[in-house]
């Protein structure tokens, strides 16, 4: 029960203290994941981390309830679940009852203004974050043993320029190409 309570805390945390959205989750869950040591290396984390945006559902719930499940079975998963929505559905219902009020009030304009920014940033540096863990295949933390994989981020590459000529296309193809992408890369050549 203990573990069960602790991740419903870990993931209430996350998604009270959390702006931007599911992505900028990433850096807090994973400072949570491996404070905790549920999971045994970065590179699960970078595996949940794609399983979660691969699958359908709002990335923060889906990586909340595989993290959960993986940690405490089925109710791992619940607690983890409603611990990452409950703090947005808090405040969605606060906002929606006082929003009206505080629309155009300078301090409220001034606060999104500034946290706009900000998820831009935090956005950007997990996507770098995340590239530089997929290309990078041993200790990240000592450097003249890293291996350098550019296979990632040509494919990475490739598809911001396709999202960039084309930014209302349908992510279901972005994903279908970048898997088929994955496939050649890493099935038929070898580096």
């Amino acid at each position: 029960m203990d573990k069960i309570w602790l991740l419903f805390i870990t993931f209430f945390k996350v998604g009270l203290f959390t702006f931007g959205g599911g992505y900028a989750m990433i850096p807090m869950i994973e400072e949570e994941v491996l404070k905790h040591g549920w999971l045994n290396s970065v590179d699960l984390l970078v595996d949940f981390i794609a399983i979660s945006e691969s699958t359908p559902g709002p990335f923060a719930i889906n990586i909340a309830t595989f993290i959960g499940f993986d940690e405490a079975g089925l109710w791992g998963a619940i607690a983890a679940t409603l611990g990452v929505v409950l703090p947005s559905f808090i405040i969605i219902l606060f906002i929606a009852r006082f929003f009206t009020r505080f629309a155009k009030n300078p301090t409220v304009n001034g606060f999104l203004s500034g946290v706009k920014p900000m998820v831009v940033g935090i956005l950007v540096a997990v996507g770098v974050g995340l590239l530089c863990r997929s290309t990078i295949h041993t200790d990240l933390f000592h450097l003249s043993d890293w291996v350098f994989d550019p296979r990632t981020w040509v494919i990475a590459a490739v598809l911001l320029g396709i999202r960039l000529i084309r930014p209302k296309m349908n992510p279901i193809y972005l994903i279908l190409f970048a898997a088929i992408l994955g496939i050649v890369a890493y099935s038929l050549i070898s580096i």
